[in-house]
């Protein structure tokens, strides 16, 4: 792929800025990073897919982070011509793509493509979503803090001569497969692991409702920070009790 450099922010901010000079794309760069870092501590060597399409002003980022099939979708804003005049498509080491990120003064440029794992080749289609239903912030965290909080609270009361990781994984995956307002608890743990269900006690202030989207066998939870995909049919596979 022909080399590209990206720089984070909405067109019409400060022209030229670098995103540590603070404003629209210091906050893209801040929260992209925190994205990667998340995916770099569930797993080192963590990938993620790349994609944006020419002309596009906004780079898909997508991750799979360790609980149960979902994907991890981040949206970072690009400005300038160069950035949205050809496509991006790659997979890159999550790790390695988190040091150009936090390093970059003016823009930064993609690490070298590796060879992406099953996952990436089936990414979420581009369009076709139909809104399913809208969710209440507060009772979208309600329901997360409520599963981390008993997850916790019935594992804490296993002998501990049963509390084995087979014994974790199958009460981890009694409660995420639990449905939940048109999806399941699995996906809404996720955002909450993922720090996509963000409230205005964690100094941000709270959106529009969160939209819950079909296309396909595709469900997706989207939030002003970023969006969770499952596929039914992978929905269970490869489950985690990974603590968020």
């Amino acid at each position: 792929m022909k080399a590209v450099r990206l720089v984070l922010g909405h067109e019409g901010g400060s022209a030229g800025a670098s995103p540590g000079a603070g404003g629209d794309g210091e906050r893209e760069a801040a929260d992209l990073a925190a994205f990667l870092g998340r995916l770099v501590r569930w797993d080192k060597a963590a990938v993620v897919r790349l994609r944006s399409a020419a002309g596009e002003p906004a780079l898909g980022v997508f991750g799979h982070p360790p609980f149960g099939g979902v994907l991890a979708v981040r949206s970072a804003a690009l400005r300038g011509a160069g950035p949205v005049g050809a496509a991006v498509d790659a997979t890159v080491s999550a790790g390695q793509l988190l040091e150009e990120v936090t390093a970059a003064e003016a823009g930064f440029g993609l690490p070298p493509s590796v060879t992406g794992p099953a996952w990436a080749g089936v990414l979420p289609p581009r369009t076709g979503w139909q809104r399913v239903a809208e969710l209440d912030p507060e009772q979208v965290r309600g329901a997360a803090a409520g599963a981390v909080a008993e997850f916790r609270d019935r594992s804490e009361r296993l002998p501990r001569e049963e509390r084995t990781r087979a014994a974790l994984d199958a009460l981890a995956e009694e409660l995420w497969a639990r449905p939940w307002q048109g999806t399941t608890l699995r996906v809404v743990h996720a955002a909450h692991a993922l720090g996509f269900l963000r409230g205005s006690g964690e100094g941000e202030v709270d959106g529009a409702p969160l939209a819950l989207l079909a296309a396909g066998p595709w469900t997706r939870l989207r939030t002003e920070y970023g969006s969770v995909a499952v596929r039914r049919e992978s929905a269970g596979a490869g489950l985690s009790f990974t603590p968020a």
